[in-house]
């Protein structure tokens, strides 16, 4: 049974940074790759930032690109989000997600496994 448990939301003022994580437990990652979604009030869920697990290769929204950095520490299962400059129209609930599509990466479909999200508060 995969698990995906995200941390690390909270209120933060404009400009300011916070760090996402997200504990994957219940397999083997070696074939996956790891996503950051989130759904801002009213909008759609929308991709942020993906990862590879083995390879550690990296891709973003290009509206993130810059601003949120996606890594991954394989020893402890664990991916993570940094995110700066923080801006109130990135509040959102944040989404951590794991699929062995190699090809895509951007679209829900694309990932088997979702967490339960995370909040992320920014206030201007």
């Amino acid at each position: 049974q995969v698990q995906l448990v995200e941390s690390g939301g909270g209120l933060v003022q404009a400009g300011g940074s916070l760090r996402l994580s997200c504990a994957a437990s219940g397999r083997t990652f070696g074939n996956y790759r790891m996503g950051w979604f989130r759904r801002a009030p009213g909008k759609e869920r929308e991709f942020v930032a993906a990862i590879t697990w083995s390879g550690g290769s990296t891709y973003y929204a290009d509206s993130m690109k810059g601003r949120f950095t996606i890594s991954r520490d394989t020893a402890k299962n664990t991916v993570f989000l940094q995110m700066n400059s923080l801006q109130p129209e990135d509040t959102a609930v944040y989404y951590c997600a794991a699929g062995t599509n190699l090809i895509r990466y951007s679209r829900d479909w694309d990932y088997d496994y979702w967490g339960q999200g995370t909040q992320v508060t920014v206030s201007s």
